[in-house]
């Protein structure tokens, strides 16, 4: 036999296990979000053909002299721009990809460039860690 003490117990647990999975879904929507904001989860044909090309190490860095170290110093020290050492510790590649691409970052100008050219720059950025 039930009592209204028990009832009660029962009903008062089955509230904390509901709201311990409303509040971990809600966490992981949040999470879900975050990473879909930053492009984890998107289909960017450009970058996914870029990140799927073997970059050149001297063309990267080439590439870097030319057109970044005017802001990020010749050796990427940080200028004008931030310094760019351990750059891929701070952004993964889709975030590294989208900010010189898209220059998300004022005053960081977008640079448009072929995926190869891209996967040249990011094997050179992933350098100099």
């Amino acid at each position: 036999m039930t009592t209204p003490s028990s009832t009660a117990t029962g009903k008062t647990q089955k509230y904390s296990l509901l709201i311990g999975v409303v509040v971990a879904l809600a966490a992981s929507a949040c999470i879900f979000l975050v990473l879909f904001s930053r492009g984890h989860f998107r289909a960017d044909p450009y970058i996914k053909s870029t990140l799927n090309l073997d970059g050149s190490l001297n063309k990267g860095s080439r590439l870097f002299r030319i057109n970044c170290a005017g802001c990020h110093g010749i050796s990427a020290q940080g200028l004008l721009g931030p310094n760019l050492h351990q750059v891929s510790e701070r952004l993964n590649d889709t975030q590294i990809i989208r900010q010189v691409i898209e220059g998300r970052t004022p005053p960081m100008p977008s640079f448009k460039m072929e995926p190869q050219t891209m996967a040249d720059l990011l094997k050179y950025l992933h350098s100099i860690n």
